[in-house]
């Protein structure tokens, strides 16, 4: 078994594996590592949810531990098997294989007997007030709580009324059982929290056996007790809540030894939203198509729009393990997905906004097989032939009838190289009535096949094409950020003041021909303009992944000169 990990970035075993080694040196849980990776499922996994992921499954993997998939599956409204089915997908396809998957319903049996075994102990009440008053009556942290008149009832009455909650004698939050624990406790989720309530609402996985559900705070921890887990990694939002998972814990009998939660900082990013409950309203106000929507944070959006799992895994084994929140700059991210698709993405060429461009010299009918590099950071992806005839569709940018300063692409008698074609020269051009470009007509140096001159001339462009005659049709999304502002919400602001309109665009482009093969979700570099995957429903769609130029380097060299 290892005994330690060193977190190759920071140059230092993070601090939550350094509590591992800890224990593992001082023989506590046996040298045994096993930890969880628990979500909701009220709604699909989102990309600060890959963080601990990583970090849970990382940790097992490291020292030969187990890691669990286990369900929060407690609040019956909001939950669905779609979700279930959802995350166990995404999990898969970050790279990572739990070694069971579990749900807290697996449990609701134990959980419930060990309710009334606090109730008999005097260490949990039925309470008759509402939830409002319940969280009213709690004060706050200067004023101290208010007891409920049904706190003195005793464990015999309170053990009917238990009883008499699961049997469905009482209706949806007429009571709740509650924690017996301090009114005027300093920590306001140990002011006697509701550990069940009353929900007449169907399970997904236990139908309609249970009316009565534990809450959150309830079914954590002794989830984690039942399943052995070892080392609790939760985000630093449930800090406060780790004294009550110590106080439910400390008061049962567990069949495993006591598991400790430790809190790291959850992974923020800028110019995103990462709240399930903000997520879910721009699906169900329509901004979004779906929870795959490429422009979304989760999981299954990523995906869609080609963010490879390698980066992902990558970039958190980067930042590393942190124990205060801060927020990372979403272009650090796309970096490392452009780093992962500049070794493995194959080259293609397409043209977003064509513009044809008509070779007057070239032979009648004749079409030429011009041979092109499918990556040159990997010289076993071999070569390919691409069609090349008299027309062809180009980039309108690559042409201007009256060029700016510093403009090194096609204008009336300036030569360019065709990327693995030929030097062309424009002569002439085509405008309509309002002077926009219709068509653009140029020579070509027979001698310059490949992309080279006999005589050595240089020219100072090149550009990509596509063959007009070969050409497909595609419809091409890009994508700018979906928030405008770095940080959607902060301030107490709402954060879809700052939804961006612009942050979609469709464009109906021309490809080349081998871009018909490819596979659904494959990625690959459109040449000269950013990386592009296969939309995983529609081969004639694709999303821009990220660009060609690195953003983060220039951030750090900003910032290096301010």
């Amino acid at each position: 078994m290892s005994s330690e990990h060193t977190d190759e970035a920071a140059g230092s075993v993070d601090f939550i594996r350094e509590k591992i080694n800890a224990d593992n040196a001082t023989g506590k849980f046996g040298g045994r590592v096993q930890t969880r990776f628990p979500p909701e499922p009220n709604g699909y996994l989102h990309i600060g949810h890959a963080k601990s992921i990583c970090l849970n499954f990382g940790i097992a993997a490291d020292y030969d531990g187990v890691c669990k998939l286990r369900f929060d599956d407690t609040n019956p409204e909001a939950e669905d098997q779609d979700f279930v089915d959802g995350i166990i997908e995404d999990v898969a396809w970050l790279g990572f294989a739990p070694d069971e998957v579990v749900y807290a319903s697996d449990y609701f049996d134990q959980l419930y007997a060990w309710a009334e075994s606090l109730i008999e102990r005097g260490l949990a009440y039925v309470d008759d007030q509402d939830a409002e008053t319940i969280s009213a009556n709690r004060g706050g942290f200067t004023t101290p709580g208010v007891d409920s008149p049904w706190r003195d009832r005793t464990p015999e009455e309170n053990l009917a009324l238990f009883r008499g909650m699961r049997d469905g004698e009482f209706a949806d939050g007429e009571k709740v059982l509650r924690a017996k624990i301090d009114m005027n406790h300093e920590n306001m989720q140990m002011r006697d929290p509701v550990l069940y309530r009353i929900r007449r609402a169907h399970h997904h996985r236990t139908g309609d056996q249970w009316i009565i559900y534990p809450t959150y705070d309830w079914a954590h921890g002794q989830s984690d007790a039942i399943e052995a887990v070892t080392h609790s990694i939760c985000t630093l939002e449930f800090d406060t809540h780790r004294p009550l998972y110590d106080w439910c814990l400390e008061h049962l009998d567990l069949p495993h030894e006591t598991p400790e939660q430790t809190e790291f900082a959850r992974l923020n990013l800028t110019h995103t939203v990462t709240s399930k409950r903000k997520l879910k309203q721009l699906v169900d106000d329509g901004v979004m198509s779906g929870w795959d929507d490429a422009l979304m944070p989760t999981l299954r959006g990523v995906r869609r729009r080609g963010y490879p799992a390698a980066a992902i895994r990558a970039f958190m084994d980067h930042i590393g393990v942190a124990k205060t929140n801060s927020t990372h700059d979403i272009e650090l991210l796309e970096s490392f997905i452009r780093t992962e698709l500049n070794a493995t993405a194959l080259r293609r060429m397409a043209v977003l906004r064509p513009l044809k461009l008509i070779i007057t010299n070239w032979p009648d009918g004749e079409v030429d097989l011009r041979e092109a590099i499918n990556n040159p950071e990997d010289d076993s992806a071999g070569v390919r032939q691409v069609p090349f005839g008299g027309a062809l569709w180009i980039e309108e940018d690559d042409f201007r009838l009256d060029p700016p300063p510093k403009y090194y692409r096609l204008t009336p008698g300036r030569e360019v190289r065709l990327r693995a074609g030929y030097f062309v020269t424009a002569t002439d051009a085509a405008t309509d009535a309002d002077g926009n470009v219709t068509e653009v007509y140029c020579t070509y140096d027979p001698a310059t096949a490949g992309g080279q001159a006999p005589d050595g001339r240089k020219v100072k462009s090149t550009i990509h094409w596509v063959s007009a005659a070969h050409a497909i049709d595609a419809t091409v999304n890009l994508y700018n950020r979906l928030f405008t502002d770095p940080h959607p919400g902060s301030g107490g602001s709402d954060p879809f003041d700052s939804l961006n309109p612009e942050a979609r665009e469709a464009v109906a482009a021309k490809l080349e021909p081998a871009l018909g093969d490819v596979a659904p979700g494959q990625v690959v570099q459109f040449e000269r303009l950013g990386y592009f995957a296969a939309d995983l429903d529609d081969a004639r769609v694709f999303h821009r992944t990220v660009g060609l130029r690195d953003e983060w380097a220039n951030i750090q060299k900003r910032r290096q000169n301010s």
